[in-house]
């Protein structure tokens, strides 16, 4: 051998060392980087969690998810391994082999160290995991409380199915797969090594193989023994009957029940013919059991419950499962909170009768004509003022009480839109430190316009008018606040937060320095290389306007942070802000709901919310069978700060999670009488409810098997039609009720209706909303669910009939189509409102006419209005109340005009429009003899001003010029009015 080439070798060798530690190296530096970017996300949780004053809930579920993991990897690992390791030990030592498992034996031998301990660790990782995403589950079945409520087929706690079942079931199904990866590792590991070996048709195994084999086949089936006796209680969550219900029905109780008993029993005897095997070695007999107990899967478990639901059942269905149909309706109305539902039979009246609204006078001065789906356009041109500021698509309902009155108002906060400054305006600094938050919240009048048909605001304006009461008005916690901003600066330091585009002495803007206590303090230069870390952004380390008193706040969505310190609770769609003790908080209804309420009907949560406010989940996964408003929480709109509050102290599901969660829920007591008087009956609740008594206002088991009295609520017909039409908030009166609350409605046509022929009203479906008042006790009334049903002979129009009437209507139709001339104007419908006043059901809609143009924004021009057969269009709601209830829409009966005795028509959409269903013949007019010319001239004149003033109408119309089009719509009537008086 040359000496060059002794010398290579060792060259080479060093060589690859070297590389070997570059690439550990590498890798290394690669393991650190991606720990600490792991370490950067838990820190900050810590910091984000910690200022709120919620860390409890981090570290609890922290505790919980690495217990469970623990618990997991173990439970996985720890089986595998041991039994991998019995099958090599046990191994017959001078076994002869095959050549090929010699060669296999070869192949594996360098890398079984590796193989006993990496294939279980491997196993272990993955069940860990699995088991840490289902801590939930664990942490309730431990922290369980008793519902006080029992089931009618086993007599057992509702929370046995709640929190027990659902927790066994999960370890059942765990151990179950342990059991088989380590039968088949055992199998594996045991061939490989000899303990089993194949000779043709001959099967051989060791006597420690089979132990082994037989006392994991017996654990196993003990396993199965256990999760087919509690298959006998998912009987009570299951869909039956067609489903129309849920819970064991006849052939459950009488085939199914006892057939998973049985067939649980057989299990249990197999498991032991499994260990008789272990003992004497005879594999005939558990084979024999497993054939059993297969024959036995088919016959009595399948074949039986055929038979009785085929043979007994069906020809007698109605009869035989009328017991487990009351089980169900009971059940389901207790689970979904509407089982004292106040039902009152309502003959809605056809005829408007003079003085109608006499008794009703305090409903009809509280309806609401501003939409607030149309409206915000409005809202954002009057109230934006600058394109850096939104208003939501849909605003929102709540109530004030302005002049010791409490009055219905539409809101919304004025948030910030980054997307709206100008490509000279943003940039990081300004994104970061200037534009960090809105300012104010807008309130309007829902009952009332200005004159060109704009919302009438009674809290508005840069800065703030005040209106109700002195309070904070930035917004840094909003629907849509900025991902992140940094805040605050030390005292006496030049603000740089932008309040608003007004300041005093000739200033163009007024800023604002952070004083509150919205989010964790980056000061500290290894915090901000965390955030800068999180976020993605190295600005964050390097900017020098990061001081000592900066404030990160990011996690800013009210409904994301509510989800974060509660992630027990679904929380409701439509958060909304109102002015609490001189702050602006967003108030967000918490439910805790459960899909194992047994003999309760199951829905998905999205698909019962969905309507034409609310998209439709394409893929819902949300089924639910019991619920309950049991929190409600506030976000601070300045500071962030989440309180939950107690609602329904009695549901077992909220007070599990206030033992695994102490302290993080206030009780209700704490809630000030100012936030009371805020807080409304949940609106999501309240469709869930909607769509369960669709079918479960039928308390009689057989009108409800027959299916006889199904329905659903209407299609909205101010929109597409396509779409449900949602619960409206509404001040009124029902029948029967001494005075108005506050109140959410729905209504109801026959499930059946597929034509607006059909559309009839079928019932009528309420819930008094006012929590309570500023004493802070919750009110007596609230929550009281009342369902008026309409008798079968009443053929009342349901909201689809009036709008197609509406559509129909000539007179109403010539009307509108005057304000669409040229293409220049969109007419918009507004919600469609069902009261039920008068005697009978009225129906009110505005009417908003809008122009082409970039900026314009709708206006309310017109209120239709029907109750039975008659249908007006008028400019405002007291004259179309006059019309139909003839001149008489208030308490006064002095103020009562004369019922008209023909629809009244004019050419001008300003002076409205009326139709019947049976109109009578307009008289002749006869010319009086003794008129005067001073009469004449009058006429005359007025007739000339009526004219000018509606071709100033309609000028105004082209021009998009509302304010002008009101002016002109009023003199109008004016001139037309002096024409009537001088012909009298």
């Amino acid at each position: 051998m040359s000496s060059a080439a002794a010398e290579s070798r060792p060259a080479r060798g060093v060589d690859r060392r070297r590389r070997a530690a570059v690439w550990i190296t590498i890798g290394a530096i690669v393991l650190l980087v991606v720990l600490f970017f792991i370490f950067a996300g838990v820190f900050t949780d810590v910091l984000w969690y910690r200022q709120l004053g919620y860390l409890g809930v981090l570290t609890t579920q922290w505790r919980w998810g690495l217990g469970m993991f623990a618990v997991g990897f173990l439970g996985m690992g720890a089986p595998l391994w041991v039994s991998i390791q019995l099958a090599y030990r046990l191994r017959p030592v001078y076994a002869k082999l095959n050549t090929q498992l010699d060669r296999y034996q070869q192949v594996v031998e360098p890398l079984r160290r590796l193989a006993v301990w990496g294939i279980p660790i491997v196993f272990g990782l993955f069940a860990g995991v699995a088991a840490a995403s289902r801590w939930q589950l664990a942490a309730e079945w431990l922290h369980s409380t008793p519902a006080g409520t029992k089931d009618p087929q086993f007599h057992l706690d509702t929370s046995f199915y709640l929190f027990q079942l659902p927790f066994l079931h999960s370890v059942v199904a765990f151990a179950s797969a342990v059991l088989i990866i380590a039968f088949l590792a055992t199998v594996a590991t045991a061939y490989l090594y000899g303990s089993i070996r194949v000779a043709g048709r001959e099967v051989r195994v060791s006597k420690s193989a089979r132990v082994q084999l037989a006392v994991i086949a017996a654990v196993y089936m003990a396993a199965q023994a256990l999760s087919i006796w509690l298959d006998r209680y998912d009987t009570l969550t299951d869909s039956n009957v067609n489903d129309t219900i849920n819970g064991a029905a006849y052939t459950d109780v009488h085939a199914t029940i006892p057939a998973r008993a049985i067939l649980s029993g057989i299990a249990v005897i197999v498991a032991l013919l499994f260990v008789v095997t272990a003992v004497i070695g005879r594999w005939r007999y558990p084979l024999v059991g497993l054939g059993l107990l297969i024959v036995s899967a088919l016959v009595i478990g399948t074949l039986y419950p055929w038979g009785v639901q085929n043979l007994q059942v069906k020809p007698s269905e109605k009869t035989l499962e009328s017991t487990y149909v009351e089980r169900a309706i009971k059940a389901t109305r207790t689970a979904y909170g509407v089982d004292d539902v106040d039902v009152e039979s309502y003959d809605a009246s056809a005829t408007a009768e003079q003085g109608g609204l006499r008794e009703d006078a305090d409903t009809t001065a509280n309806i609401r004509i501003l939409d607030p789906t149309v409206v915000s356009p409005a809202f954002s041109q009057l109230q934006q003022y600058r394109q850096y500021y939104q208003f939501q698509t849909d605003l929102d309902v709540d109530r004030y009480t302005v002049d010791g009155k409490v009055q219905d108002t539409v809101v919304s906060v004025r948030e910030l839109d980054q997307d709206g400054l100008g490509s000279s305006s943003k940039n990081w600094y300004n994104d970061t430190f200037v534009y960090t938050h809105g300012y104010g919240l807008v309130a309007a009048y829902g009952n009332k316009r200005s004159d060109d048909g704009a919302p009438e605001f009674l809290e508005s304006g840069l800065p703030t008018s005040q209106n109700l009461g002195d309070y904070e008005p930035r917004i840094y916690f909003g629907e849509d606040s900025p991902t992140y901003s940094i805040v605050g600066a030390p005292k006496g330091s030049k603000p740089v937060e932008l309040d608003y585009p007004a300041g005093e002495n000739g200033s163009q803007a007024t800023y604002n320095t952070y004083t509150g206590d919205g989010g964790p303090k980056i000061g500290n230069w290894f915090v901000r290389l965390l955030y800068a870390l999180k976020f993605q952004d190295e600005q964050i380390v390097l900017s020098d306007q990061v001081n000592s008193d900066s404030q990160i706040l990011y996690d800013r969505d009210p409904v994301e942070r509510v989800e974060k310190v509660a992630p027990y609770l679904t929380l409701d769609s439509d958060p909304y802000a109102s002015v609490v003790n001189g702050r602006i908080v967003w108030i967000i209804d918490g439910y805790t709901t459960s899909d194992d309420y047994p003999y309760s009907k199951s829905q998905s949560f999205s698909d019962s919310i969905a309507d034409s406010q609310t998209e439709k989940q394409p893929y819902p996964m949300d089924d639910i069978n019991y619920i309950r408003n049991s929190v409600k929480a506030t976000v601070d709109a300045y500071t962030g700060k989440v309180t939950l509050y107690a609602w329904d102290a009695s549901d077992p599901i909220l007070k599990t999670w206030e033992k695994i969660f102490p302290g993080t829920v206030k009780p209700i007591s704490d809630m000030s009488g100012a936030l009371m008087s805020h807080v409304r009956y949940p609106e999501d609740l309240f469709k869930v409810q909607r769509s369960i008594l669709g079918s479960f206002h039928v308390q009689d088991a057989g009108a409800f098997f027959s299916n006889e009295d199904v329905w659903k609520a209407p299609p909205d017909p101010s929109k597409d039609n396509t779409t449900v039409q949602p619960p409206y908030y509404l001040t009124m009166k029902l029948p029967g009720e001494t005075s108005p609350a506050y109140t959410l409605y729905s209504t109801y046509i026959p499930a059946s209706s597929s034509t607006t022929s059909r559309n009839i009203l079928k019932g009528y479906l309420a819930v008094d909303s006012d929590a309570g008042d500023q004493k802070g006790k919750v009110a007596s009334g609230y929550g009281k669910l009342t369902l008026l049903t309409i008798p079968s002979d009443d053929n009342v129009w349901g909201p689809g009939q009036v709008q197609a009437t509406v559509e129909a209507d000539p007179t109403i139709s010539q009307s509108l189509n005057q304000l669409r001339i040229g293409g220049s104007t969109q007419v918009t419908y507004g919600n469609l409102l069902t009261i039920p006043v008068g005697g009978g059901m009225l129906y009110v809609e505005p009417v908003y006419v809008k122009s082409t143009g970039s900026t314009s924004y709708p206006l309310l021009q017109e209120v239709v209005v029907s109750f039975g057969t008659r249908i007006t269009m008028q400019p405002t709601l007291d004259k179309a109340l006059d019309v139909i209830f003839g001149g008489n829409s208030g308490a006064d009966a002095g103020d009562a005009g004369t019922q008209p005795t023909t629809p009244a028509t004019t050419g001008g959409s300003g002076g409205g429009s009326t139709s019947t269903a049976t109109p009578t013949p307009t008289p002749t007019p006869t010319p009086s003899a003794t008129s005067s010319s001073g009469t004449d001239s009058t006429v005359k004149q007025a007739i000339k001003d009526a004219q000018q003033a509606y071709d100033d109408e309609q000028q105004a119309m082209k021009d998009g010029d509302w304010t002008a089009y009101g002016e002109a719509q009023q003199r109008l009537e004016e001139a037309l009015e002096r024409a009537a008086a001088a012909e009298k």
